[in-house]
């Protein structure tokens, strides 16, 4: 053992950013295996809610702290949002070009990425793979304002809530977190040709990018995936 030092150097770590957004709708069997890439992402805040404290009190004194459980919600920010999010967030096409709201809203999975830096390496240190699963979203408003000599595009912003999903071992999860200075290069390369899909190499085809679940990812980290 030895004495704990502070700020040494490469220690001075920070997370910023985020991109790489992708959209993932849920097919006919439930799994989340239509991907479809998100631009104009701006931010999206995570907004844990819930473990509110239960104080039990015995003996004139505070006897033991019960938790609730643990809800995982947030909120999306973008200038624009792929067409296929249309239907999450409550419209729906009668015809071509023509849509209409008040729609049954449908789930949708999310993944993104947000940048890890250091003060040697800074933005090139690395990066996080956020994965969100079991997603719906409120109905927003939208301000729309008329052209002036300060121009502003419209921000689009969705709140969204989530329902977990089960992880083997663990209480069901919405989220989950990939780091990638502790993942090798390699099992990370083959998470990431799943998430984004690949493009065709020779005879082989390309694939297209699905959201694994937890268990799958554990797998597709390990080699061991065989789906």
């Amino acid at each position: 053992m030895s004495k704990l030092v502070w700020d040494q150097l490469s220690e001075h770590l920070y997370e910023t950013g985020v991109d790489r957004g992708v959209l993932y709708t849920l097919d006919a069997n439930k799994a989340y295996k239509n991907a479809y890439a998100w631009n104009g992402l701006t931010g999206i805040t995570e907004s844990p809610s819930g473990a509110d404290e239960t104080k039990l009190w015995a003996d004139n004194i505070k006897y033991l702290s019960l938790r609730a459980a643990e809800e995982f919600g947030g909120t999306i920010e973008a200038y624009t949002y792929p067409d296929e999010f249309a239907e999450c967030d409550g419209s729906a096409s009668i015809a071509t070009g023509v849509f209409i709201g008040q729609q049954s809203r449908k789930v949708f999975g999310l993944s993104y990425r947000t940048i890890l830096g250091n003060d040697t390496e800074m933005n090139d240190h690395g990066y996080k793979l956020h994965l969100i699963y079991g997603c719906t979203c409120n109905p927003t408003e939208r301000a729309y304002a008329t052209v002036n000599d300060s121009p502003e595009a419209i921000t689009f912003s969705w709140e969204f809530s989530t329902t977990p999903v089960d992880v083997t071992g663990h209480k069901p999860t919405a989220c989950v977190t990939i780091d990638s200075t502790k993942v090798e290069a390699e099992a990370l390369a083959r998470l990431e040709s799943h998430l984004y899909g690949t493009d065709p190499v020779g005879q082989a085809e390309g694939t297209s990018g699905w959201l694994p679940l937890p268990d799958d990812v554990v797998k597709i980290l390990n080699g061991t995936y065989t789906g």
